[in-house]
């Protein structure tokens, strides 16, 4: 069932929603909430599809059963466009064929994961570290769907005070950084840090597992710089968008903006709500 929303509602008023089948168990953990919402995307997907493949915990479910499908004979010449090298890994065990944007690309249907969303379905993505390849994948596919639980939503990006992931080339990336601080030097409660390899970006704004300087590498051998924000980004977002991507050095940002069709939510009692950008 879908729904239009200008803004989401409190989490204590009712939602127009899928309701669970009345043999189905309440999800009791984070991870079942995320499978659920993937496997509601996954209904969309139809044989003969080029489909964009996510990457990260929720995608995972969304590849994994797009191979059962497949395996099953339920989908048939389905190929698979991965967003990463962990993703291209995940579809060759689930049996998905692959391919690339040279050989396809108009992507039918894409479907991901996100960090955040805010009520014009604007996304932060990336804190895995492959937000180049997920939005040169996403901005291909005629429809993206993106699959999340209740905890991803918020009233604007950058409001979960967690990273909002800026991917650098290596060379002279001090000095890319300093530019990003400049950027939003006026920013209150801004800070911003070269990610490393020990640093959990999605546990907190700073968090590292050890005190050794290595950084976090991407798949296209690029370093990833975290911003952070205290009260989330105000403003202009396309505005803030381009100021960042106009430092040279930088190679590309997390916030996904205007590229989402369709938000998939799962709710803690079990219930998915669709959620369509507004035409």
């Amino acid at each position: 069932m879908a729904i239009r929303l200008r803004r989401f509602p409190h989490a204590d008023l009712p939602l127009a929603a899928a309701a669970p089948p009345p043999s189905a168990s309440t999800p009791s953990s984070q991870d079942e909430l995320k499978r659920v919402a993937a496997h509601r995307a996954v209904e969309l997907v139809q044989s003969g599809m080029v489909l964009g493949l996510g990457t990260g915990s929720t995608a995972a479910h969304a590849i994994d059963r797009v191979g059962d499908l497949l395996r099953c004979g339920a989908l048939r010449g389905v190929v698979g466009v991965p967003t990463s090298e962990w993703a291209a890994a995940r579809a060759a065990a689930a049996g998905i064929p692959l391919t690339d944007l040279n050989a396809h690309p108009a992507v039918d249907l894409s479907i991901d994961g996100a960090d955040e969303v805010d009520p014009a379905l604007n996304l932060v993505k990336g804190r895995g570290g492959s937000l180049l390849r997920e939005k040169m994948v996403e901005a291909a596919s005629r429809r993206f769907v993106v699959i999340v639980d209740e905890s991803k939503l918020v009233p604007r990006l950058g409001a979960s005070r967690l990273a909002v992931p800026v991917e650098v080339i290596p060379f002279g990336w001090a000095l890319t950084l300093r530019r990003l601080q400049n950027l939003f030097d006026a920013v209150p409660g801004f800070n911003l840090k070269l990610r490393t390899a020990s640093t959990d970006a999605k546990a907190s704004a700073f968090a590292e597992k050890g005190a050794e300087f290595e950084p976090f590498v991407t798949d296209n051998k690029n370093y990833i710089v975290d911003l952070f924000f205290e009260d989330g980004i105000h403003g202009d977002l396309s505005r803030i968008s381009d100021d960042i991507l106009r430092i040279t050095g930088v190679v590309e940002h997390g916030m996904f903006l205007g590229l989402t069709s369709s938000v998939i939510i799962a709710r803690k009692d079990g219930a998915t709500m669709v959620v369509n950008k507004e035409t």
